[in-house]
């Protein structure tokens, strides 16, 4: 297949991304990407990520594409699942104990929150949930973020808090079981039985 062909297929596989990875695994050498991001003006956004000039630049999914690690968690995962009526304020990103964040914080010092979180905890609910760009991230599931929540709420805006727990409560697709399971888990299951007994 021509090499044009293969890279526009790949920017219409993933809405209008270009990433030089998929593309090295496609055997298209990065002299060739280069010439081919030349000749049809797409822009870099990232280190080996470009888009269209059709492309509105999200800065969630370029995030995550620069790194597999992260999960949104906090605000930022309450906004994507429709949780709290404001747009986030700060990228709250979590990663695992040990990973080395330094690329992720540059420039971004004070836009992005990195949460360190011990391996049992890590990837405790992640689902993917859809960007406002329509690309699918990686983040907590509602449970896990009412549970971050109440955990949290001594540094939480109460408002924050009280929309969230009414948003999900009054929510068709609440799973109790699985949010209790969670909290031990995390080891807060009184705290999030008092919530759940007054709100249900």
């Amino acid at each position: 297949m021509d090499k044009d062909r293969i890279l526009q297929e790949l920017v219409e596989e993933n809405n209008g991304y270009l990433f030089t990875s998929m593309a090295t695994k496609e055997g298209i050498t990065k002299p060739y990407l280069a010439r081919y991001v030349k000749k049809y003006g797409l822009e870099r956004v990232a280190r080996g990520i470009y888009i269209t000039d059709d492309v509105w630049p999200d800065e969630l999914y370029i995030m995550q594409a620069r790194s597999a690690a992260v999960i949104f968690f906090g605000e930022t995962a309450l906004y994507l699942h429709d949780l709290i009526d404001r747009e986030y304020t700060k990228i709250c990103v979590s990663v695992p104990v040990g990973y080395n964040a330094t690329h992720l914080k540059k420039g971004k010092a004070d836009s992005l929150q990195v949460r360190y979180a011990a391996k049992a905890l890590y990837e405790l609910g992640v689902c993917m949930v859809s960007s406002d760009s329509g690309n699918m991230v990686r983040a907590y599931d509602k449970e896990r973020c009412i549970c971050d929540l109440i955990a949290d709420r001594d540094r939480i805006e109460v408002q924050d808090l009280q929309t969230a727990l009414k948003g999900y409560m009054s929510g068709k697709d609440k799973r109790l079981s699985k949010l209790i399971g969670y909290a031990e888990k995390i080891g807060i299951r009184d705290e999030v039985m008092k919530y759940v007994e007054v709100l249900v």
